[in-house]
């Protein structure tokens, strides 16, 4: 996944009302650009943190700047645009770096399916050999010490598409929670039981009735540690559930 033009870099002078944020760019001028992450984003919204915003030449757009990268309280990167990871998970896919998800001829986004009324992120069909797969895409930014949390808020969206997995699972099909690394540091992904501990028990679940759940990390930062213009999914990073 590249970015269309390069990211601006600048200050961020606050976050508010979840879909807003005030950044000093680099020639002093201060813009709002649009926050596309719904989340608490703990540790991704430093006061006065390096952040860097993509930029649409779109005239019908309200707001033209877009917050994309985030340099953390760590001093590394998290891409928090949300919107980022069922693009990254599906290049990945149609390119065939991710092994557990090889050998499907046709990738669908946002199909709607289950009795809760959800869509599923990206729908996998087309295998000689192997079900429909159903993909759920998650992004993940909270660090701590190396390890990665999802989800950094109480989500019963969240809590939802476990369901409807589990149920897709029942109905014969496979079903896939694809958690995409979006944080330099994090080395493990795990269910972030001391924020929303019914999630927590709601992956096991799943994990028990056949949901497969992986994850990947994607290469945010060049070799100096700055922002890639091009952001791929490269390898697998361990989930760990055991309590």
């Amino acid at each position: 996944m590249k970015f269309e033009q390069p990211l601006l870099e600048g200050l961020l002078i606050r976050r508010y009302k979840r879909f807003l944020a005030d950044v000093r760019l680099a020639d002093g001028s201060e813009v709002t650009a649009h926050c596309p992450n719904t989340g608490s984003m703990l540790g991704c919204q430093p006061a006065n943190g390096r952040v860097w915003l993509s930029r649409s030449d779109n005239p019908a757009r309200k707001l033209p700047y877009t917050w994309e990268l985030v340099e953390t309280v760590s001093g590394t990167l998290a891409c928090i645009n949300t919107a980022r990871p069922n693009s990254q998970a599906r290049e990945a896919i149609e390119a065939g770096r991710i092994s557990e998800l090889t050998g499907y001829s046709h990738c669908r986004p946002e199909v709607k399916y289950g009795e809760e009324k959800s869509r599923i992120d990206l729908l996998l069909s087309g295998h000689e050999a192997k079900p429909n797969a159903w993909v759920e895409v998650k992004n993940v930014t909270l660090e701590d010490n190396g390890q990665g949390f999802f989800p950094d808020a109480v989500t019963t969206r969240g809590q939802k598409h476990l369901r409807e997995l589990m149920a897709q699972v029942a109905l014969g099909d496979r079903a896939v929670l694809f958690f995409v690394v979006n944080h330099t540091a994090i080395e493990t992904v795990q269910p972030a039981d001391h924020i929303d501990q019914h999630y927590g028990q709601l992956l096991r679940q799943a994990r028990d009735a056949g949901v497969e759940i992986i994850a990947y990390r994607a290469n945010l930062a060049n070799d100096d540690g700055s922002p890639s213009g091009e952001i791929t999914l490269t390898e697998p990073v361990p989930v760990i559930l055991e309590v």
